[in-house]
């Protein structure tokens, strides 16, 4: 039985990894941090069947020690500083989770368990400023907020760990993805929670920032699909994750609020105070490599994804 070992596995895509790959049989292991709170929700139906070690990004010997006694066969690196406001508020303490708790990790790694596959969560937010579109493997990155630098930093000692050390290390450059596990600061989360409050009579107004901003957006579940198969391929290479479709923060909002029979310009405010210091205008992944060496296509539709967080939000907050 394979053995992996999964950072963040308590977030969004931390949970459907773990689901996914407690179903292809392997023994996983979730790291999560020794605090006063811990916040099990995504894998409280797991609980009995992963095991949950301690360790620390910000702590080199937690990590090795953790690597040393698990080793593990495959690691997934998803826990990050990961919403992008916060890294403008906190540049600091992202810069230290998302870009050198990817060296500390695979520092731990190199010295532990150097045979182990290790995937990097990497992000289309790396592109920022976007100097072409699609964006694919070859793109220059122009990053656009605190989070998308610390990210860069992530992507590029991945990089160089797999070249100066012969470590089987992958980043994959996955573009935006929710699901009804995403957090509630996230926008599409936003809006599919204002949208079953407005519906059920418990809010009156949407307020929201830029509504031209563009991306490529799918379903969680799908990605970590994604992130399994750049682990099993012959030779460690980077790739593109996304769904080749691009859309506006305003046709998310319209589809979700037609999904529930409300016109939506009756109740969407746009307050400038949730737009970005530097804003990031378009991204559309070009995912041809992920189709021909991963086989991998995303099974979830822009609209199904938006359908499928309404209908979980309305059951949710739906009256008892």
């Amino acid at each position: 039985m394979p053995t992996a070992l999964i950072t963040g596995i308590t977030g969004q895509d931390g949970s459907y990894l773990a689901e996914f790959l407690l179903e292809k049989g392997y023994d996983v292991v979730g790291v999560v941090r020794r605090t006063s709170h811990h916040s099990y929700e995504r894998i409280d139906h797991l609980i009995d069947k992963v095991r949950i070690v301690a360790a620390d990004l910000l702590d080199q010997h937690s990590l090795t020690v953790v690597m040393k006694d698990v080793q593990p066969d495959e690691v997934y690196n998803l826990a990050a500083q990961s919403f992008v406001p916060t890294s403008f508020t906190q540049p600091v303490l992202t810069g230290e989770f998302t870009a050198l708790g990817v060296t500390r990790i695979l520092e731990a790694l190199r010295l532990a368990c150097p045979t182990a596959r290790f995937y990097q969560a990497s992000s289309s937010e790396m592109f920022g400023k976007v100097v072409e579109t699609p964006q694919d493997e070859n793109t220059p990155f122009y990053p656009r907020s605190p989070y998308g630098v610390a990210k860069l930093y992530g992507h590029w000692i991945t990089v160089n760990y797999r070249e100066s050390y012969g470590l089987y290390a992958v980043s994959g450059i996955l573009f935006n993805h929710e699901s009804p596990r995403r957090g509630m600061e996230f926008v599409t989360r936003k809006v599919t929670d204002g949208v079953a409050r407005i519906a059920h009579g418990n809010a009156t107004e949407l307020r929201l920032g830029n509504l031209e901003a563009r991306r490529d957006w799918g379903f969680a579940g799908d990605y970590v699909d994604a992130m399994w198969r750049m682990l099993q391929q012959p030779t460690p290479e980077d790739v593109v994750v996304g769904t080749g479709e691009t859309h506006s923060v305003g046709d998310l909002v319209r589809v979700a609020f037609e999904h529930v029979g409300l016109d939506w310009e009756k109740y969407v405010v746009v307050d400038p105070a949730f737009y970005r210091p530097a804003e990031v205008d378009l991204l559309l992944a070009d995912p041809t490599k992920a189709r021909t060496t991963l086989g991998w296509a995303p099974k979830v539709s822009f609209e199904g994804l938006v359908k499928l967080m309404v209908d979980a939000d309305m059951a949710r907050v739906a009256p008892r």
